[in-house]
């Protein structure tokens, strides 16, 4: 078994997965977890690729967010598209990151994504309310590469 399977349990999985859908749920933006187990390039580069891989820059508008992790480099990236980027606070997603770190050494992988899932859920609430038209543009698993 690699890392990145060791990574999350099935149960682990569902409640993250379980997170997504609650983040979502009153907004239009999309939120997705990328796992690998090592990036050859730039971990920032690599979750742009994985970002683009994942046509998360099709959304209507543009409110997509990425949390990247390679497992193995026990590297995190969170990325935004250019409309919730332009609207949260400047330290949001380092802020974010570091609540995500704090459970990860602590052991609590699950957690640590629940949580940052969480909060970028509130900010696309907040700057993207959900309207009746919306449409959940992106699926709500779990990527792996």
């Amino acid at each position: 078994m690699s890392k990145v399977e060791d990574f999350l349990s099935a149960e682990a999985e569902g409640d993250i997965i379980d997170a997504i859908r609650t983040a979502e749920k009153n907004t239009s933006g999309e939120v997705r977890i990328h796992l690998e187990a090592h990036s050859e390039i730039d971990p920032f580069e690599r979750a742009a690729e994985v970002f683009d891989m994942l046509k998360m820059n099709n959304t209507k508008q543009n409110n997509g967010v990425l949390i990247y992790v390679a497992v193995e480099d026990r590297t995190l990236v969170i990325l935004g598209d250019s409309g919730i980027n332009d609207v949260v606070p400047p330290d949001f997603w380092e802020s974010t990151k570091d609540t995500i770190i704090d459970q990860f050494k602590k052991g609590n992988m699950e957690q640590g994504l629940i949580d940052g899932i969480l909060m970028a859920g509130e900010q696309l609430q907040k700057h993207f309310p959900y309207q009746k038209d919306d449409k959940n543009e992106l699926p709500d698993d779990i990527s792996v590469g």
